[in-house]
């Protein structure tokens, strides 16, 4: 396998585990306006994902600069193609991280509202954007001969890539849905589990859809197969939610969210992103790769710095892995 082919695995892999993290971390902030009844509630889900969401974002960052520097005409042409969507998530994910911290920092009604508001629409909005950018990259936008988007805002507002918004914005809530049942106890463990019951039947559909269009547009057996696993892993998250086995049912939803992403880069393969003007102007994994000098040391760094970031991350998981109540939430009664 080639460097550039191998970085290209990377980079897929950082992506997913992004997805698979801080999907769960986007239905939450999502759920707090969808589940919860009241504050307390509120701070329940809220306080599920208070260890973690911040970590979860170094696989974004990870994600970046790893495209950054192994593909950098990747990296280029994606970030001046699709700069409003991009800058809007990035916005979001700063006012999300101050809207976490802030939001206790004042005992007045008014103040935590808005700083919920903050997180449930800062919640909503990345989780769709994500599924339009990466539907884009897969379905391919306009470049031309010297690697430049040539297209418009508008060109990245197409009924393919909204459908991929709207995946995964009911995927991530659904994966949410089953995190808060496995995190949380009393009434609102038993509304997450119905609640998630009817998302994923919606997000079953609609990633059906989403990934059989896929298929049929640049889909290969490869693809296929992680369409197949996709589909299976979500029926079999909704069996366990229904059987109130939550640690299956997340494990699955998340296999789930993995194989769709697996899916849109297999599908991609060995384009980073097609050109739709002219497909001998597309980005391959040849052709927007850095030189095998560059790619030969981040290799070395990755081989060594990746276990130690799973091995943090996977400690804290662990340290904070009980369930939470509104018992626990200080001056709930």
């Amino acid at each position: 396998m080639h460097l550039h082919d191998l970085w290209f695995v990377l980079i897929a892999v950082l992506w997913t585990g992004y997805f698979f993290l801080e999907g769960f971390d986007f239905g939450i902030g999502i759920l707090t306006k969808l589940l919860a009844r009241d504050e307390t509630e509120r701070r329940v889900l809220i306080n599920t994902i208070g260890p973690v969401w911040d970590g979860n974002e170094v696989w974004l960052l990870t994600a970046g600069g790893a495209t950054f520097a192994a593909f950098p005409d990747w990296y280029a042409t994606l970030f001046s193609g699709f700069y409003l969507p991009l800058l809007l998530i990035l916005v979001c994910l700063i006012v999300r991280g101050v809207a976490f911290e802030y939001r206790a920092k004042r005992d007045d009604e008014r103040w935590k509202r808005n700083w919920e508001n903050a997180i449930f629409w800062t919640s909503l909005l990345p989780a769709f954007l994500w599924g339009v950018a990466f539907a884009n990259i897969v379905r391919g936008v306009p470049i031309d001969a010297a690697k430049n988007f040539t297209g418009s805002v508008l060109d990245l507002l197409n009924p393919y890539a909204l459908l991929g918004g709207v995946m995964t914005l009911v995927l991530f809530t659904f994966h949410g849905s089953v995190f808060a049942a496995l995190k949380t106890l009393g009434d609102i463990r038993a509304r997450a589990r119905s609640f998630a019951t009817v998302l994923g039947l919606v997000a079953a559909v609609v990633a059906a859809a989403f990934l059989l269009w896929t298929q049929l547009h640049s889909g290969n057996a490869r693809s296929l197969g992680a369409l197949v696993l996709a589909v299976t892993a979500l029926v079999l998250a909704l069996v366990f939610n229904r059987l109130g086995r939550e640690g299956w049912a997340f494990a699955f939803s998340g296999v789930t969210i993995a194989a769709s992403v697996a899916m849109l880069f297999l599908a991609l393969f060995p384009d980073v992103m097609p050109s739709t003007t002219d497909p001998a102007w597309s980005l391959t994994v040849s052709n927007a790769s850095s030189s095998p000098y560059t790619l030969t040391i981040m290799t070395w760094v990755a081989g060594f710095m990746t276990p130690v970031v799973i091995a943090y991350q996977a400690w804290t998981y662990w340290v904070f892995r009980k369930r939470i109540g509104a018992h626990h939430i200080p001056g709930a009664h």
